[in-house]
């Protein structure tokens, strides 16, 4: 790759004025949302893009969102004409999107009446139809998982289109929450359109452009010289998911990373095929994975864009659990087989420079979703929380307790915005103690989340390291199994499934206890 010519002072300066646009609109997408998942759990993120559909410039979001946008605008840009004043939503997993409940939006920018960039957010609804009130069910084909959106229109030259929008309230639980998140979406996308016009008039469009191509540039330049840290060889590793919720037989994802100077061939090949379960990885994802974790052995503060994908190789045969292909079930790919794709990439790398890989984290997002019929305050209702773990240790630190790790950077909900939100009572929450590994540097600590629920309710469960611990690195102990717990009367407990649909009653309580994070070395 050829040297880029550019102003360091420069490049510096117009990193940070396009990083903020897309840090701005998350602020507006999160002030305006209605539900406690976009509000309090920030499940969301917000990106800039080229005209070709390449990001430059990205907010501190969630990883497995920002890797796979790029495909859905480029998506778009084969499907639709677009025209100033355009919104064009889509979530289908087979055309860019991830999982049927990530909503994208999708804003074209013309600058004297051409086409130059594009705006676009993605957040995560906590329903969008199917089997089960969430959309997180236990499904064996992406029919029965929610309402699948292709490449379409949701605002037409700056007006609504309401065919669109109506059509969508129609097949969800929730009409008015769904109709205040994507409100809030179209809000965000008009705000980065709105700054990024400003920028262009303040600097020119010539300076944009070009800055936004030098830091892809720098961005590919930074992570080619940190594959270049790698020693040249190959490095393989090999992982399992527990199962895909509808047989118990485990997964496997393997990968064999090889390094030949500045760039990585990063293979799939021997992983196992699609499932009839819901676990299954869209390219997408995969690419997304595979980006976040070769961005995180960089150490200076680089901006996340496209650019890093140019040393990167990926092969991911289609038809396998990191690629599937359609009509196959995508819920649970994105949140659970994203993080055991980033467990079998550090592995791998760990046999490369084992100093500088950690022990593996909780390796699962704990996926809860729930709904009914709420009699107080007399409308229907529709949750979904992911819930954080343990992080793994490192060769400096212990690892981090209860937080979200690797491909979601989303935030444990509040108990008291769930109370309010929702009829439930969470009657604990607390560190899961002694759930991180030992060693010379421990795992994190897990979670204890229980829920009392105080109306009837339908519950989907998508979770993993239960039969699978994470993994210890140099000698440390293995982070521990979670459980999922149900206690109804007389204080019956009923050890449940990683992955499991059921249907629960009005004081009944469900029990979440999370993985723990991997220890580092051997314990002294």
């Amino acid at each position: 790759m050829k040297s880029p010519s550019f102003d360091p002072i420069e490049l510096e300066l117009f990193k940070n004025i396009l990083v903020s646009i897309s840090e701005e609109m998350g602020a507006v997408l999160c002030r305006t949302s209605l539900s406690p998942n976009i509000k309090e759990r920030k499940d969301f993120s917000c990106a800039l893009f080229n005209k070709k559909g390449e990001t430059f410039a990205q907010g501190s979001h969630i990883p497995v969102h920002l890797g796979a946008m790029p495909l859905s605008v480029q998506e778009a840009l084969k499907t639709v004409k677009f025209e100033d004043g355009d919104i064009l939503i889509l979530n289908d997993p087979y055309r860019g999107g991830t999982h049927l409940p990530d909503l994208t939006c999708i804003s074209p920018v013309f600058i004297e009446k051409k086409l130059e960039f594009f705006v676009a957010n993605r957040a995560h609804h906590s329903d969008i139809g199917g089997m089960s009130p969430g959309s997180m069910p236990l499904a064996t084909e992406i029919f029965q998982e929610g309402l699948i959106i292709p490449p379409v229109k949701l605002c037409q030259r700056g007006k609504f289109n309401n065919a669109v929008f109506d059509m969508i309230l129609a097949n969800v639980r929730t009409p008015d929450e769904r109709k205040g998140d994507l409100l809030a979406q179209v809000a965000a996308n008009q705000k980065g359109k709105q700054r990024l016009i400003e920028t262009v008039r303040k600097h020119g469009l010539r300076k944009i452009t070009k800055y936004g191509r030098f830091i892809q540039e720098y961005a590919e330049k930074i992570l080619r010289q940190t594959i270049q840290d790698i020693p040249d060889g190959a490095y393989s590793f090999s992982d399992f998911l527990d199962d895909d919720g509808i047989t118990n037989k485990p997964i496997q994802i393997a990968v064999e990373i090889t390094i030949r100077n500045s760039d990585a061939w990063i293979d799939f090949s021997s992983s196992d095929p699609q499932t009839e379960g819901g676990v299954n990885a869209n390219y997408a994802v995969t690419t997304s994975a595979v980006l976040y974790v070769f961005r995180s052995l960089i150490k200076e503060d680089i901006p996340f864009n496209t650019g890093l994908l140019n040393p990167l190789n990926i092969i991911a045969p289609p038809g396998s659990i990191v690629n599937a292909q359609y009509p196959a079930a995508t819920a649970g790919g994105n949140v659970e087989t994203s993080q055991r794709i980033v467990d079998v990439l550090l592995g791998a790398l760990a046999k490369a420079m084992p100093e500088k890989i950690p022990a593996a984290s909780s390796g699962t997002m704990n996926n809860i979703a729930f709904g009914g019929y709420d009699r107080i305050r007399r409308t229907n209702f529709a949750y979904y929380e992911t819930v954080g773990g343990g992080m793994g240790a490192n060769s400096n630190l212990d690892g981090l307790s209860g937080v979200h790790t690797h491909m979601t950077n989303s935030l444990n909900t509040p108990l008291e915005a769930l109370e309010n939100y929702l009829p439930i009572r969470i009657t604990t929450y607390a560190l899961r103690r002694g759930s991180g590994g030992s060693g010379a540097r421990r795992g994190g600590e897990g979670i204890i989340r229980e829920y009392e629920f105080l109306e009837h309710a339908q519950v989907s469960i998508i979770s993993e390291r239960r039969k699978f611990a994470p993994y210890g690195a140099l000698n440390g102990q293995n982070g521990r199994k979670g459980r999922n717990i149900l206690i109804s009367s007389g204080n019956k407990k009923t050890l449940l499934s990683g992955k499991i649909n059921f249907k629960i009653k009005p004081h009944e309580r469900l029990r979440i206890e999370t993985p723990g994070g991997g220890g580092y070395g051997q314990k002294k």
